[in-house]
């Protein structure tokens, strides 16, 4: 299987099965003398692990991340980074019922066509748990960031119906509410209508917001490798999300030209804009605002109530999913839309030292 690998200089490339022996990631490219250790990395993925509220599936997972390489007193080395964190609470024989099954909204499908075989223990490759090995690499590029000025955040704008509106955003929030959104009671009504839906055997989405801020000028190439497309394809890349927006995104389509604009000024010698609606990028290249991107997540695929399928032999059928499932996956895939996020700028900002001669001179000409 290809495409489990993703960056050029900062790379990263997960591996693991959901019912396997574990899921982890190996990082490749991040610079020698970064300050680094489990526990920088454990913070990140306890914000995904299950089991933290009674919006996220039951299954007993520490997430406990071990370092196996990379790492010398507290130091990186500059050799690849592998991290693992073991599965210890599989529990494959609720998916037995499905072995010939395609469960709908999920990859079983596609994935016995393409490959002729298919690990339905959870979803296998498919399985969100895949994220893990993200996550652990999204602490490595945010730690870098950190060193750099720049600091990424994402947290739940919407589940289902119930939006925060942007005036009513209060950041210090986000982690006093289970669904990690930046207002606690619209948390709090998130809540009460996620419940609903558990008791109906249902689910919903919602969306996630990404801010970065301390950006330089410059990220991003102004063809292929615009910093939209490759942030587009790293949150794309999550398997949850169907629809990804930079700025105003899909809104700028009804706009004006003179309202979508954003006015340049002069401040103390720096040029800034009055207003964002380009999210924080102009000709695929950061422009030194905030960034500011959304991801659309899907109601969770495996819901309890009885639906419509075929089996692997042609034939119309019943299922019903059994095994620990998210009512909701919106505040577990935070932090995943945070680390692809940090993954894709910090791979960019090594890739921009090369971009002038004089950033290559200060390196080599000091």
């Amino acid at each position: 299987m290809s495409g489990s690998t993703y960056g050029k200089l900062f790379r990263i490339t997960t591996w693991g099965e959901s019912h396997g022996s574990g899921v982890g990631a190996v990082i490749d490219g991040c610079p020698a003398g970064l300050p680094l250790n489990e526990t920088d990395i454990q913070k990140f993925l306890d914000r995904r692990k299950p089991g933290q509220s009674k919006y996220t599936t039951k299954r007993n997972e520490s997430d406990t991340v071990e370092i196996l390489s990379g790492i010398f007193e507290g130091m990186t080395t500059g050799t690849p980074i592998s991290v693992l964190v073991r599965n210890q609470d599989q529990r494959s024989r609720d998916y037995g019922n499905i072995a010939t099954l395609y469960r709908p909204g999920h990859a079983d499908y596609p994935f016995t066509e393409k490959y002729g075989i298919r690990d339905y223990r959870g979803g296998g490759r498919s399985s969100g748990r895949e994220t893990i090995g993200r996550v652990a690499a999204g602490a490595v590029a945010s730690k870098l960031l950190n060193e750099l000025g720049v600091r990424v955040c994402a947290y739940t704008k919407s589940v289902g119906p119930y939006t925060v509106p942007t005036e009513e955003y209060r950041y210090s929030e986000i982690p006093e509410n289970s669904l990690y959104m930046p207002n606690n009671a619209v948390a709090e009504q998130a809540g009460e209508y996620i419940s609903s839906l558990m008791a109906e055997k249902d689910s919903c989405g919602g969306i996630v917001e990404c801010i970065a801020d301390g950006l330089p000028v410059g990220l991003g190439e102004p063809v292929f490798d615009k910093l939209d497309a490759l942030l587009a394809q790293a949150v794309m890349s999550i398997g949850a999300v169907k629809g990804v927006e930079i700025g105003d995104g899909f809104s700028a389509s009804a706009s004006r030209g003179s309202i979508n604009n954003d006015p340049f000024y002069m401040d103390h010698g720096a040029v800034c804009k009055r207003s964002n609606h380009a999210g924080g990028t102009l000709g695929g290249m950061s422009d030194g605002s905030r960034l500011i991107l959304r991801a659309a997540i899907k109601p969770t695929s495996s819901i309890s109530r009885t639906q419509q399928t075929v089996n692997t032999s042609g034939e119309d059928t019943d299922i019903t999913v059994l095994g620990r499932h998210d009512p909701v996956i919106v505040p577990r895939a935070v932090v995943v839309v945070e680390s692809m996020t940090a993954i894709t700028l910090a791979d960019l900002l090594l890739q921009n030292m090369g971009a002038k001669m004089e950033h290559i001179r200060k390196i080599y000409l000091q």
